[in-house]
């Protein structure tokens, strides 16, 4: 472990992956697993069984009482006040320029209270933002250390939680969530992700944290859930077209060049950044995030060139080779101008290797 790791924060479960030999690596301030056995063994068994993931470096705020919602309403960009108790929706944090500083989910517990869940490079500038554009109106907490994250994803997540579960996980919808126990322990089951596969989130005491982890392993074994590090958490995502804050979407960028649209809701009222995300939307985005297909198996990395004939009109933002489908992906930005050109590229140290324009997602599970 460098010096640098082990400076890191770390999670309540950082000892279970040293003992279960992961390779752990620096990440938004916290050591966190980067594999346990390969990045293509661990998202290989998210798609087609589970993977379980430590993702307790997430941060989380709650504001609660009365004044909670039009505060909240006022820093995030998605319309808040019709979530329904147990709903959770996705936003975008701007600054006063439009540009991101983030993406959160937004929980709504009760009438008055709130959960917001940030990145976790982000979550101390996040929660400045906040408090300041909060100011005495409402009351922002960091519950970030009290809270232990566990995802568990995969078409065989619900199968192997519910027997764990006192509350009927199949009747907890897509975006919504419940409080319920896990052998025992007081458990809010999360029906969100981070993969493009179906799956649950559960939040837990920190204290919790290692047994909750234990029993989902073992419960699991014989449907054949692995442990997963970033490494295919990222592989997994980019399949999916979500966004990576500060890769993907940053302050250099905003929600309606991102692609991020439907989560502006510039009708709703006052917001950070609304005023310059009206007028991006009646002139129009001067760059299109795209999804590329790439030729042969030459990967983008984030930052390549991309060229639409001999001219640079963007650059990659995040790139792999696609386990599930065998084939590079990339995403990024252009000129609007450039992209639905045929004649796109990507600049792999020097080579051009040419790029296709395909529809995002690149995968979506099949639903039944």
């Amino acid at each position: 472990m460098s010096a640098k790791t082990a400076s890191a924060l770390r999670t309540p479960l950082f000892d279970r992956h040293v003992e279960a030999g992961a390779q752990m690596v620096e990440f938004g301030g916290w050591s966190m697993p980067l594999q346990y056995s390969s990045m293509r063994d661990e998202h290989l068994a998210v798609r087609q069984r589970a993977g379980l993931f430590d993702v307790s470096h997430m941060g989380e705020f709650r504001m609660v009482g009365p004044t909670a919602l039009n505060a909240l309403e006022g820093v995030v960009t998605n319309r808040v006040g019709d979530l329904e108790p147990g709903q959770a929706r996705y936003n975008v944090v701007c600054n006063h320029a439009g540009g991101i500083i983030d993406d959160a989910l937004v929980y709504r517990v009760a009438k008055d209270d709130f959960m917001v869940v940030v990145n976790a490079g982000p979550r101390p500038t996040d929660l400045e933002h906040f408090r300041a554009v909060a100011g005495t109106a409402a009351a922002v907490d960091d519950v970030t250390f009290a809270t232990a994250l566990i995802a568990v994803q995969g078409p065989a997540a619900l199968g192997i939680l519910q027997p764990l579960a006192d509350i009927d996980l199949e009747a907890v919808g897509y975006y919504h969530f419940q409080d319920g126990h896990l052998d025992g322990v007081a458990t809010v089951f999360s029906r969100t992700g981070y993969t493009g596969e179906d799956g649950f989130e559960l939040f837990v005491g920190s204290e919790h944290a290692v047994e909750v982890w234990d029993r989902v392993l073992d419960a699991g074994a014989a449907a054949g859930i692995q442990r997963c590090g970033l490494g295919a958490r990222d592989t997994l995502r980019l399949e999916a077209a979500m966004r990576l804050s500060g890769q993907d979407i940053d302050s250099t960028t905003n929600p309606l060049e991102a692609g991020l649209g439907w989560a502006v809701k510039l009708d709703k009222g006052d917001f950070v950044g609304r005023d310059v995300l009206l007028t991006v939307k009646q002139q129009g985005a001067r760059r299109a995030f795209v999804g590329l297909e790439l030729e042969g198996r030459a990967i983008a990395r984030h930052g390549y060139p991309i060229r639409d004939g001999d001219r640079v009109v963007g650059e990659i933002t995040s790139g792999t080779f696609s386990f599930t489908l065998g084939k590079a992906v990339a995403m990024g930005y252009v000129e609007t101008a450039s992209k639905d050109s045929p004649e796109l590229s990507v600049d792999v140290r020097g080579t051009p290797v040419a790029a296709r324009r395909t529809p995002l997602p690149f995968y979506k599970r099949q639903r039944s």
